[in-house]
């Protein structure tokens, strides 16, 4: 990769400051270009064809589309695209969606900044890289097959508590002091680990397996 043609990288992250610290460790580096941000999975989709990136790194929790979403649909209409998931969550169903989406990468955002730059880099040249722990978390999930409902954290029975209560995801973020994306997180994995079509069937679901 010569100088001149550095790889052409956009930050998709709802919160600003992740953005803005993102783009200032990566000035660091003069084979990388920031040439986009977004804030959500939509925005991303819209800014593609005018940025042109060759690597995303896409948040997996964020308000509206997700970024598991967002990345399978940057996989079907623009393959060229590497997408480097870089996520607070090391959930081995994450991680597990992310791949399957498309991602060629998963990693953490607290990834030191020359290995960030090192998974930009191998992702361009079509290589994979997984953070250790989300390694781990993928390994252990494909080997588990648990009782339904038997994989909830204690955190996500908490949750599946509250939606059995009625209370929507703000009033879930609100009664356990956790932001409205980490609610909308947990009531979609918990959705995905009941094999529930909505919030009803999974409050259905916990009482008659007294998973409460």
């Amino acid at each position: 990769m010569s100088k001149r043609d550095p790889i052409r990288v956009m930050v998709v992250d709802d919160h600003a400051v992740v953005r803005s610290g993102l783009r200032m460790f990566l000035l660091a580096f003069d084979d990388i270009e920031l040439v986009a941000e977004a804030a959500t999975g939509e925005e991303a989709l819209d800014r593609c064809d005018e940025a042109r990136p060759d690597v995303i790194l896409m948040d997996m929790v964020m308000p509206g589309m997700g970024g598991v979403d967002a990345t399978r649909v940057l996989h079907e209409q623009c393959p060229e695209i590497q997408v480097v998931a870089l996520s607070s969550f090391q959930d081995g169903e994450l991680v597990q969606d992310a791949l399957q989406a498309g991602a060629i990468g998963y990693l953490l955002k607290d990834v030191p900044i020359d290995e960030l730059a090192a998974a930009i880099r191998a992702a361009h040249a079509g290589r994979s890289t997984l953070a250790p722990a989300a390694a781990q978390a993928l390994v252990k999930t494909t080997q588990e097959q648990p009782e339904l409902g038997a994989d909830l954290t204690e955190r996500q029975k908490e949750v599946l508590a509250l939606v059995a209560e009625g209370l929507s995801n703000a009033e879930i973020a609100d009664r356990l002091v956790i932001s409205l994306a980490t609610a909308r997180y947990h009531v979609s994995t918990i959705l995905s680990k009941l094999g529930a079509a909505n919030r009803a069937e999974a409050a259905a679901m916990a009482i008659k397996r007294d998973l409460l």
